[in-house]
């Protein structure tokens, strides 16, 4: 162990691995103000995105989409709208910071590849985010669709956190599973993710939103003004990161540097 009580040597690993590995490009332990500043306005950026393309999806489906859709015709369309984006956000800034979505953060931050101040920093600017762009989206469409608020079918919360449970786990167990060791191919990770977007939310959505995201569960439900079962969507998300990050830790052992890179990206210090 270090003087500071961080893992060194052979026995490091996640971001404690990357900080001896890797110059000043990178901060592991969020002491560069660049830094900070750059991977927090990234996720605001990819999470205000998020909500403002499902909200205001829905908002112009049911104003403006000229036929009223069956909930799986409607479920498709903004899991394609939710999936494409992702895709072009992670693509776009995958390289700084594209987490956009605490379970996410919580996942990397539970396989060591980044600090709790970060996360929590990432956090509240995720839901911070995930709540205007809904908010945006009601101002300039109204809120039609309920704004692709996620709901619980009726007498089925329990059902719906376990099966939010199930979505998180697969989410987090890809996303870790393609930034892990001989499987580090970020340039593949975005179409991964839309991919597994697109399947779940297609299936999930009639259902209770498909949200496998406290951020974008939250966003809806806030500017309606109505969270009276937002619970359902932490909890359920929660419970699926301790169990898909418990998995990919027992498939393919601790996150090294290069996985913990993948994880928090590469912001540039200025000059």
């Amino acid at each position: 162990m270090s003087p500071d009580g961080n893992a060194t040597g052979e026995a490091a690993y996640g971001r404690f691995a990357l900080a001896n590995q890797v110059g000043p490009r990178f901060s592991s332990d969020w002491k560069s103000g660049n830094h900070r500043a750059r991977r927090l306005v990234s996720e605001f950026i990819g999470t205000f995105g998020l909500t403002f393309v499902l909200s205001g999806g829905a908002a112009i489906l049911a104003a403006h989409g000229g036929a009223e859709l069956a909930p799986f015709q409607y479920a498709f369309t903004l899991s394609a709208v939710s999936a494409l984006w992702l895709v072009a956000a992670v693509y776009c800034l995958g390289d700084i910071s594209a987490h956009f979505n605490p379970a996410m953060t919580l996942a990397f931050t539970l396989r060591g590849d980044m600090g709790w101040p970060m996360a929590v920093a990432y956090i509240l600017v995720q839901f911070i985010a995930a709540a205007a762009g809904s908010v945006v989206a009601a101002w300039l469409f109204g809120f039609g669709g309920n704004l692709a608020a996620t709901m619980p079918q009726p007498g089925q919360y329990w059902q719906a956190v376990v099966f939010e449970g199930i979505l998180t786990f697969g989410m987090v167990l890809v996303v870790l599973s393609m930034a892990n060791g001989p499987k580090l191919v970020g340039a593949f990770v975005p179409l991964a993710v839309g991919a597994y977007v697109m399947a779940a939310g297609t299936m999930g959505g009639p259902y209770d939103g498909a949200a496998f995201n406290p951020a974008r569960a939250f966003g809806p439900d806030f500017a309606r003004g109505d969270l009276s079962t937002y619970w359902v969507y932490p909890l359920g998300s929660f419970l699926g990161v301790i169990v898909a990050v418990v998995t990919a830790r027992f498939l393919r052992g601790p996150a090294k540097a290069q996985e913990a890179n993948a994880a928090m990206g590469n912001p540039l210090d200025n000059g």
